[in-house]
């Protein structure tokens, strides 16, 4: 068989559709992913917390979202993140923006904040990935990193993840339809809302200009490949037809109110997708901005999250906000789901790929940055699954992120405040 080019795109009236790993292309390892998402706010540990250990471990109330693909996840549970915490007001600010670098930040709202490189962001700086984005910064709240937000700590602080420097905060994309253009149609997020439309006029799909070229290739694949490739060229034409909304800007907007369940599926599978293709292996997915006070109406929550976390233990507020955090649980679930649906090498991508979820604080009422609600899943780079890991008091977070630079190819002696590489979560 004629071999291809490893990295090999499709392309028409300047768009580019990355293709999916082939086995024509040549035989080659599998990248390992990774996936971090935040949900702000905290959690309510008393309905989240598992009572076994080991594989023995069921999902509780708040994780019952992830019953059907338990075996893929580890629960871990006595990880603090202690350069979070001080006396003075703004843990949402420090829990934040030290979610990724475990590194005290620097009480600021003007020109001196000052952070640590995010884990994310080391991964990318010493594995050099030949991909066509380094990372992806993406989220469902938006706003700008300028002035205060948390008690004279920066927004920069409460509205990024992650960071390329101490004073280089990654802004991130909350729009799927720029998303969508910038993975798939080359389109500068940049563009106006002009641009925009001329494209979408000019061009009824991508795939529409594309279609000789990737009729000509597939018949210099495999039986098998072109089944991935009619499966691939299938669910990109049907995610392309989802996110023809009009109205889709490249500012960032919050969200509007109603669309937010889609608009968090589109995103999930824009993630999937640029996965599957190798255009990234590094991405940030925001829930929501730390300290937000988003209301969650779609859910029959009504009131702005932040001043529910201040629960005081009213039952009331606590429904409230387990509502909230299984709906977030949800969205993790769903993302699992997708991955697992990818068939990659001898498994899924799922098998490929590390999925890390947590909070910027234990419980919004207490404030405090241990015991933190911390969920991984996948088996990316020998990460193990399926457990919940119970670990005496005093580890640090930054132990976790160890195991992950050195399950992505990345090892490292020290990250933030580590003391080891977390034991047990990782072959």
């Amino acid at each position: 068989m004629t071999r291809i080019g490893r990295r090999a795109f499709l392309g028409g009236a300047g768009a580019l559709v990355a293709l999916p790993a082939l086995e024509s292309f040549g035989q080659t390892p599998p990248p390992t992913r990774f996936v971090a998402a935040f949900a702000p706010n905290g959690i309510n540990m008393n309905v989240w917390t598992p009572d076994a250990d080991g594989e023995l471990w069921q999902p509780k109330r708040l994780m019952a979202p992830l019953a059907p693909v338990k075996e893929h996840v580890t629960v871990i549970t006595g990880l603090e993140n202690l350069p979070a915490q001080s006396l003075v007001p703004g843990d949402h600010a420090r829990g934040t923006g030290s979610f990724l670098t475990c590194t005290e930040v620097v009480k600021s709202e003007a020109a001196d904040i000052t952070n640590g490189v995010s884990v994310d962001q080391l991964m990318v700086q010493r594995l050099m990935p030949a991909t066509r984005f380094r990372s992806l910064q993406l989220g469902l709240e938006g706003g700008e990193s300028q002035g205060s937000c948390d008690n004279g700590y920066s927004c920069a602080y409460t509205r990024n993840i992650s960071w390329a420097g101490p004073k280089s905060p990654m802004p991130k994309l909350v729009e799927p339809r720029v998303v969508f253009e910038r993975l798939f149609a080359g389109a500068d997020p940049s563009a106006s809302q002009q641009e925009l439309a001329r494209r979408r006029r000019t061009r009824a799909s991508v795939l529409d200009y594309v279609r000789t070229e990737a009729t000509s290739l597939s018949g210099k694949l495999s039986t098998k490949d072109r089944a991935k490739l009619d499966e691939y060229l299938t669910g990109v034409r049907e995610l392309e037809a989802r996110l023809q909304v009009e109205g889709s800007t490249c500012s960032v907007p919050a969200p509007v109110e109603g669309d937010l369940p889609e608009k968090s599926k589109q995103m999930i599978d824009l993630i999937v997708a640029a996965l599957r293709c190798d255009l990234t292996r590094v991405v940030s997915f925001m829930l929501a901005n730390g300290l937000s006070n988003r209301s969650y109406d779609f859910l029959g929550v009504r009131g702005a999250h932040h001043e529910l976390s201040h629960h005081q233990n009213d039952p009331e507020k606590l429904e409230k906000l387990n509502v909230v955090a299984t709906w977030e649980v949800e969205q993790l679930a769903y993302l699992i789901q997708k991955l697992k649906a990818v068939p990659e090498g001898s498994g899924t991508l799922l098998d490929h790929t590390i999925a890390y979820f947590s909070s910027d604080v234990e419980d919004g009422n207490s404030h405090v940055h241990r015991n933190l609600p911390v969920l991984v899943a996948g088996r990316g780079g020998g990460m193990v699954a399926g457990q919940h890991v119970r670990l005496a008091q005093g580890e640090p977070l930054a132990n976790l992120y160890l195991a992950f630079l050195g399950a992505m190819g990345a090892p490292v002696e020290r990250f933030g405040d580590s003391t080891r590489v977390l034991p047990g979560v990782w072959a």
